[in-house]
C-alpha cells in the first residue's frame, strides 16, 4: 500500500506546472514551520472578560454576590470587573489594611520593649519593698513561636520561655523577697480587647483571643483531653500549667466500639470556669483546643508570680492587672480641631481642665525584653492570617501616629492614612484590625488602590513576600496545588460565614502582573466550593496565552 500512494504522489507531482513547485529555500521554510509549534498569542482583556463572564454567569454561583476588580500592575488598566465599587464583607483582607498601615507607620525594622519594673527598692538583701510590673508595650510574640515563619507554624515549649528568661533575670539580679503585689501593667492600649461586631462564639477560642499590650503565647492555652480508664472522668492537661481558669470535668471514657468521642466545650464570656462534658472512648488519640485567656495582662501576672516562687522568691502581695479604661482617654473623632476635640470629650464627661499632677513613684526598671522586628510578624500576620497580631498592630500603629490608644483611635487614624494614599472614605469602613467583624465593608477597587501604593514602596516587595504563596504555603498551601496559577499567586485570603475573599499580586502565563480582589458575600456555597469558584477565576485571568 505505501509503494502504491507513493507512486501515484509521484505522478502527480510530475503532472504540476512547474509554477507550482515550491523553490527549495521555500520548501525549506515549510518544512520547519511545521515542526514548530505556533508562538502563544496573548489573550486580549475582552477574551479575558468573556472567559470569566461566562463561567460566572453559573446559576449556583450567580446567586451570591461577587465583587471582582484587577488590574495591569504596570499601567493600572482594569483587566476585568464586576462591582468593583460596591461594597462587601472582606473578612481578613482586612488584615491587608492593618498591615500596610502599619509597615507605613512603624516600619518594618520597629521594635517594641516589655520591662519589669519597680516603684520601689531593691535593697542589697534581695528584699523589694514595693511592687514588681511588668509593662507590655505591644510585642506580640512572648511566646514559643518560631520566628522567622518558614512554611508553617512551629511553636517550642515552653510557651512562656520569655517570661521565664526575665524571672531567671530577676533572680539573678539577687531578688529574694517582693513586700508588694505583681502586677501585669497593659496601660498602654485601652482596656478594648475586642473589636465592634465580633461573635459571643468567637470569644471563647483562639482565633477571638484579647488584644492587649501585654500578650503571652498569644493570650492562648492549649486543652488537651485524653481518655482515662473506662468509666472514669477523661484526663485533661493545660499548657502553660498556669492556674488561670477552674475547670469543671464532666467528660466520661467509655469502652471501645460503646461511644464515639463528643465533646462539649462552654466559657461564658467574663467567666473563669470552663465547662467540659461528654464522652471519649478509651482507644481515642485526644483532642487538643486552643482557648483564649480572658485577661492577659492579669495571667501574665499570676504566670510570673508562679516562676519567682518556684525559684524560691517569697511574695507577699497578689498578682493584679493594671488597665486603662477607654473612659480614661480623650474623645478621638476625625476632621476635627483641637478646640472641638476638647469640647468633645467635655461632652462625654472628660474635663478641658489640666487635672493636678499627681506624683506618682518613680520606676526602676529591673528586666527588659526587646521583641522581633514587625517586619517578622507581618509575615506571621499575613501568612496564618493572626488575629490577635493584627489587633496588636493596628493599635501600635494608631499610637505612633499620635492618636489615643483605643481602638477608635487607631481605626481614626488608620483612615486618615488610608485617605492620605488616595483611597476614599466611602471606599470603606473598619471595626476592627483583623477582620472578625461582620459590620467591616470595602470595595474591591479600594483594595487594588491599595496593592499598586503598597507595590510602589521601599518595602513593597517584603510586602509581598508576606503574602501566602499559591500551592506553597501559610492559607494558601492547600490551594492551586495543580494549577497553572501553582506559585504565580501571592494573596490574603478572608473566611467567615457566607464570606470569602482573596486579593493580591498574580503573574500570568505570559509574564504580566495583575493586582487582584475578588470579594463573595451572601453565598450558599459552602466555603470549600466558595473557594474553588475564586481559585477557578484566577486560574482562567492567569492562563491568558493560547497556541501552547
Amino acid at each position: 500500500m505505501f509503494r502504491r500512494v507513493s507512486a501515484v504522489l509521484l505522478l502527480l507531482s510530475l503532472a504540476l506546472p512547474a509554477a507550482a513547485l515550491p523553490p527549495a529555500a521555500t520548501a525549506t521554510k515549510i518544512a520547519k514551520a511545521a515542526k514548530k509549534p505556533a508562538k502563544p498569542r496573548t489573550i486580549s482583556a475582552k477574551e479575558l472578560a468573556k472567559r470569566v463572564d461566562k463561567y460566572l454567569a453559573d446559576p449556583a454561583i450567580q446567586r451570591g454576590f461577587w465583587g471582582i476588580h484587577v488590574i495591569d500592575a504596570a499601567t493600572g488598566k482594569t483587566v476585568y470587573e464586576q462591582n468593583p465599587d460596591r461594597l462587601f464583607t472582606p473578612a481578613s483582607n482586612t488584615k491587608l489594611f492593618t498591615t500596610v498601615t502599619a509597615m507605613a507607620t512603624l516600619g518594618p525594622n520597629y521594635k517594641a520593649e516589655t520591662t519589669i519594673e519597680t516603684n520601689g527598692v531593691l535593697e542589697p538583701t534581695g528584699q523589694l519593698k514595693g511592687d514588681l510590673i511588668i509593662v507590655g508595650r505591644g510585642d506580640p510574640n512572648i511566646s514559643g513561636r518560631v520566628i522567622p515563619y518558614h512554611l508553617k507554624t512551629e511553636r517550642v515549649p515552653p510557651h512562656l520561655r520569655a517570661l521565664e528568661q526575665l524571672a531567671d533575670t530577676l533572680v539573678d539580679a539577687g531578688l529574694k523577697r517582693v513586700d508588694g503585689d505583681v502586677i501585669g501593667d497593659d496601660s498602654l492600649f485601652a482596656f478594648e480587647r475586642y473589636g465592634e461586631g465580633w461573635g459571643q462564639d468567637d470569644l471563647m477560642w483562639s482565633d477571638g483571643a484579647p488584644a492587649s499590650a501585654l500578650t503571652v503565647n498569644d493570650n492562648t492555652i492549649f486543652l488537651t483531653i485524653a481518655p482515662g480508664n473506662v468509666g472514669e472522668p477523661a484526663k485533661i492537661t493545660v499548657d502553660p500549667d498556669v492556674q488561670y481558669y477552674e475547670i469543671v470535668n464532666k467528660v466520661t471514657t467509655v469502652a471501645v466500639g460503646t461511644g464515639k468521642r463528643d465533646i462539649g466545650i462552654n466559657r461564658e464570656p467574663g467567666s473563669r470556669t470552663l465547662s467540659i462534658w461528654g464522652t471519649i472512648p478509651a482507644d481515642d488519640q485526644g483532642l487538643g483546643e486552643g482557648l483564649a485567656i480572658d485577661d492577659p495582662a492579669e495571667y501574665a501576672a499570676i504566670a510570673l508570680r508562679d516562676m519567682l516562687v518556684k525559684r524560691g522568691v517569697t511574695i507577699t502581695g497578689k498578682q493584679r492587672a493594671q488597665h486603662k479604661l477607654t473612659s480614661e482617654l480623650p474623645v478621638y473623632a476625625l476632621d476635627v480641631d483641637k478646640a472641638s476635640q476638647a469640647q468633645l470629650h467635655e461632652q462625654h464627661g472628660g474635663s478641658t481642665e489640666t487635672a493636678p499632677a499627681v506624683s506618682a513613684p518613680p520606676r526602676t526598671v529591673l528586666a527588659k525584653l526587646e521583641s522581633r522586628p514587625f517586619g517578622d510578624d507581618l509575615v506571621v500576620i499575613n501568612k496564618i492570617s493572626q488575629n490577635l497580631h493584627a489587633e496588636i498592630a493596628l493599635r501600635a500603629a494608631g499610637h505612633a501616629r499620635g492618636a489615643p490608644a483605643s481602638l477608635e483611635g487607631a481605626l481614626a487614624a488608620e483612615q486618615q492614612f488610608l485617605e492620605s494614599i488616595g483611597i476614599s472614605k466611602d471606599e470603606f469602613r473598619f471595626y476592627d484590625g483583623s477582620g472578625m467583624s461582620a459590620h467591616n465593608v470595602v470595595s474591591p477597587r479600594a483594595i487594588t488602590k491599595l496593592l499598586q501604593w503598597t507595590a510602589n514602596q521601599p518595602w513593597g516587595d517584603q510586602f509581598r513576600a508576606s503574602l501566602p504563596v499559591a500551592g506553597l504555603d501559610g492559607s494558601l498551601d492547600d490551594r492551586f496545588r495543580a494549577s497553572v496559577a501553582n506559585g504565580r499567586i501571592w494573596a490574603k485570603t478572608g473566611t467567615l460565614t457566607h464570606v470569602n475573599a482573596l486579593s493580591g499580586y498574580a503573574e500570568t502565563e505570559s509574564g504580566r502582573k495583575l493586582i487582584f480582589s475578588v470579594l463573595v458575600n451572601h453565598h450558599r456555597l459552602t466555603s470549600s466550593g466558595a473557594k474553588k469558584v475564586i481559585d477557578h477565576v484566577l486560574e482562567l485571568l492567569i492562563d491568558d496565552q493560547t497556541g501552547r
